[in-house]
């Protein structure tokens, strides 16, 4: 053989050169391609509606006198040209200026039970809708009110009297916290969920599915009405649900709006726009709503009183509610806490929202080397904050700073004053504000900034939800006094804790009797979507927010199945079988059964093991045989249990 021969080994490496980045630029396409499908499928939809000509700095209208609801009934001039005959009406003004907004047909009850059909009727499609789907209408919403927020800070501020500032932060930046957690989060929760299984239960799988409940109800409160109407809007159509909301008399206006959005939205994605409604009337007329057959679920945020009522009219047809009632909210310092550091942050929790806020900071809890440092800071800072519109016309070209807006309504000034005085006939000291404010050119419903020392912890005032800008500075000598103070009223919604050491913050909010705790910091908790929201004692209960809101919108469905059904499958033993052959035999097995699985201890349950297969009327097996006895008894024990 000739080994001197030469051979000419071609291998083609231009061709295989070629090929590779063919295929990798053909792969790559493939997935731009699909990329782009579920980008442009899955991308929020722009759409638009028209802002009200109210938002406006140079908006002009009636000014009330005494603006009221029922302003209407004392000046004809504010109903619409056509009155509807057989309706009531609701009037709509700003409370910072008197101007009047609108007068509007209050619901009845046939308008109640035709808006719930009509969200009934959308349900049945919507239900049907995928996650996906339903991500993208979120989407949408968050887009447009990410886009519009200054248009929703001005419609929020106008009907209830806010300063921009704090409807940027109470309903805007919350709701788009909640939208976007729904769109990351919302279906890893909603989705069929795997549970474990047990040992008698080894050869099945259990799932949990959540269904949409059909429709559902919120009546919700009047200091944030963008928030209080579009969270609980999105995480029921997120469930799969139709909603009805029954927004706060005192907000229509600016609910009408905000709730025209989302059914604006809901069109332009291609869906039934009435699967959300809202209801527009006086309590007289809510039983429409809390008594319907329709309605499988209600949540409320509201007033004790109003909330009683409304689990009353539920159990009707035991319709589940979800209450949130409002607290009275503590700040406990520590001693030896920075004040300076953390005197914004408590100044915010008093007085965000002219402290209309249900977790707003009604009470400081300081201790006593500390008090005359806190109540000289909250004293003087109080003093130094600026009452006004958000929404005035320019002066000279530049619009008044503004750091609080004005209360609801002068309705329950009468009220605030006579707390106030009853706790200083008490031994406590105004040391700012105490009344109501006289604005040098503004008719509003403004209340000084207040600050009380020397509080008595079991008075009235520091025992009930005030509701209003005021502070409130109780002082305490030893750890266990301070908890104690916390805890010592009827309400248990949120909290806060300050101090120089977060361990022994962590510990006292663990003695805490409320729903949530912010250690150094005020309602931070809300601000995070993934969190139940909700409190205990009478500030109600059950949570929105968080998985457990958005799973308490669903109904629960186990679904059991064989794991290997070609392998085993519940079997009925003949010992227990129709018709019985034996008591005494069929009891001997079933107690072996449970004696074997439950037992404590092994001896205890080999003891069992050998009564169970007695039971059978079987001789003693052998070890494999034993084994494969067991086996199958397994499969027996499933249909036991069922």
């Amino acid at each position: 053989m000739d080994y001197d021969q030469d051979y000419d080994y071609d291998y083609d490496d231009e061709g295989m050169s070629f090929t590779f980045p063919l295929l990798i630029s053909f792969a790559l396409g493939i997935w731009l391609v699909y990329t782009r499908y579920h980008s442009v499928r899955n991308r929020a939809i722009p759409f638009k509606i028209r802002a009200p000509e109210a938002i406006g700095n140079d908006f002009e209208s009636t000014k009330i006198e005494d603006p009221g609801l029922d302003s209407h009934l004392r000046d004809p001039k504010l109903l619409p040209e056509i009155p509807a005959e057989g309706h009531g009406y609701i009037t709509s003004f700003d409370p910072a200026t008197s101007l009047h907004l609108g007068t509007f047909i209050a619901d009845d009850g046939a308008d109640i039970q035709s808006k719930i059909e009509q969200a009934r009727i959308a349900q049945l499609s919507w239900r049907q809708t995928t996650f996906s789907e339903r991500r993208r209408v979120i989407r949408s919403l968050n887009k447009w009110l990410v886009d519009n927020q200054e248009t929703c800070a001005r419609v929020a501020a106008r009907d209830t009297g806010k300063t921009l500032l704090d409807a940027a932060l109470g309903e805007i930046i919350v709701t788009c916290s909640k939208a976007d957690w729904l769109i990351n989060h919302g279906e890893r929760y909603l989705k069929p969920e795997s549970r474990s299984n047990n040992f008698l239960t080894f050869y099945k799988s259990a799932e949990v599915h959540f269904e949409p409940l059909g429709v559902v109800a919120a009546i919700v409160s009047w200091n944030y009405p963008l928030h209080n109407a579009w969270s609980p809007i999105m995480a029921s159509i997120f469930a799969g649900n139709g909603v009805v909301l029954k927004c706060s008399e005192h907000v229509v206006w600016s609910t009408l709006w905000f709730v025209e959005a989302i059914r604006t939205c809901l069109d332009v994605c291609g869906y039934d726009k009435e699967l959300v409604q809202l209801v527009c009337c006086y309590p007289d007329n809510a039983e429409a709503l809390t008594t319907s057959p329709t309605i499988r679920h209600i949540t409320f945020i509201g007033s004790e009183d109003v909330g009683r009522k409304v689990v009353q009219a539920a159990t009707t047809h035991l319709t589940p509610v979800t209450l949130e009632l409002g607290g009275k909210d503590p700040a406990i310092l520590l001693p030896s806490t920075d004040i300076e550091k953390y005197s914004s942050i408590l100044m915010r929790g008093v007085f965000q929202n002219a402290g209309q806020n249900c977790i707003g900071i009604e009470r400081i809890i300081v201790h006593s080397s500390q008090y005359e440092q806190v109540l000289q800071m909250f004293t003087q800072r109080a003093a130094e904050i600026r009452l006004g519109s958000a929404l005035l016309k320019p002066t000279d070209g530049v619009i008044p700073t503004v750091d609080c807006g004005s209360m609801l309504s002068s309705n329950r000034f009468q009220h605030i004053v006579r707390v106030l005085e009853t706790a200083q006939n008490h031994g406590a000291i105004v040391e700012q504000g105490g009344s109501p404010h006289k604005h040098t050119f503004l008719d509003g419903a403004y209340f000084e900034p207040t600050v009380v020392g020397n509080v008595d912890p079991q008075s009235e005032i520091a025992q009930f939800e005030l509701f209003a800008p005021v502070a409130l500075i109780l002082k305490y000598d030893t750890i266990e006094e301070a908890i104690d103070i916390a805890n010592g009223t009827r309400y248990g919604l949120g909290a806060s804790v300050f101090g120089p050491d977060q361990e022994q913050c962590v510990k006292i909010a663990q003695q805490l009797q409320c729903g949530m705790v912010s250690i150094n910091d005020f309602a931070v908790y809300y601000l995070n979507q993934d969190l139940p929201f909700g409190g205990t004692k009478m500030s109600g209960y059950g949570r929105f927010g968080g998985p457990e809101g958005l799973r308490a919108l669903t109904s629960p469905k186990v679904i059991v199945t064989d794991r290997w059904p070609w392998l085993i499958q519940t079997t009925i033993p003949r010992v227990i079988d129709y018709p019985v052959p034996s008591v005494t035999q069929s009891w001997d097995f079933i107690s072996g059964l449970i004696g074997f699985v439950y037992g404590d201890g092994w001896r205890k349950r080999i003891r069992y093991l050998n009564q169970l297969i007695k039971s059978t009327g079987q001789q003693q097996p052998t070890a494999p045989r034993a084994f494969s006895r067991r086996f199958a008894l397994c499969g027996w024990a499933g249909s036991i249990f069922a």
